[in-house]
């Protein structure tokens, strides 16, 4: 409801579970939320859980925008590493590595995170008229109707970007969450111009993510990470 507190969670975990961080500025590179044509930066108080307690804005759909600091991730084999290369449709990187020279164990990644949510405001469908758009992430997940309010029965359209422009051939993995908890994992791939059309039920909370894993130029292990990745999500819920 439009005035009402609105509490917003940054999580960090595995299908759709997980820890309720800390709002830390020094981990966030931005953070907002954007209505019409209005975007509002956001600011939380040092320490707070959950991260942010602001007042939803006025009726219709929102968008809150999140991108994290990159963070670092040790791989503790070349095996771990090629198990999640793989999961991600980026196995040639596990090649790579190889092709690299890079050492088989106690390597490093880098990673940053950009997550959009998708919020309906209002009491009800007449309120929550809208659209996501492409905010200008690196790499963002968009979708190309309105869960809240559109004919989603035959699934929700969205389309993958990468560098502002669309992204083929990648792989999307939906998290369906019902209301009982339970989660199942589904993957997605899109078309030459980037979309792809995913399965969503009424009652059901969704997220999506892709991920862009590439090499850095740094080939010495010891002087820190030796691959990237950046992930884009998007959550939104069915009525």
């Amino acid at each position: 409801m439009s005035g009402a507190p609105l509490a917003v969670e940054l999580r960090n975990g595995e299908k759709m579970k997980g820890m309720s961080l800390n709002y830390l500025p020094g981990n966030i590179t931005r953070f907002e939320m954007v209505t019409g044509s209005e975007t509002i930066p956001l600011t939380g108080r040092l320490g707070d859980v959950p991260a942010l307690t602001t007042t939803a804005p006025a009726p219709g759909l929102a968008i809150l925008v999140h991108e994290t600091t990159d963070a670092t991730v040790t791989y503790k084999d070349h095996a771990q590493f090629t198990r999640f290369a793989t999961h991600k449709a980026a196995a040639a990187m596990a090649d790579l590595h190889l092709t690299r020279g890079l050492p088989l164990t106690r390597f490093k990644e880098s990673y940053r995170r950009y997550a959009k949510s998708l919020i309906a405001v209002g009491d009800g469908p007449q309120d929550w008229a809208g659209s996501d758009r492409a905010l200008g992430l690196r790499i963002e997940i968009v979708a190309l109707a309105n869960p809240y309010v559109d004919d989603v029965t035959a699934g929700l359209p969205l389309e993958v970007r990468l560098d502002g422009q669309p992204r083929a051939m990648a792989q999307i993995e939906l998290f369906a969450q019902a209301p009982d908890g339970t989660v199942t994992v589904t993957q997605h791939t899109t078309d030459a111009a980037g979309h792809t059309v995913v399965p969503v039920q009424p009652g059901m909370t969704y997220l999506a993510d892709n991920v862009d894993l590439y090499p850095l130029p740094n080939g010495d292990a010891a002087a820190g990470p030796v691959w990237h990745s950046d992930w884009a999500s998007l959550t939104f819920a069915v009525p």
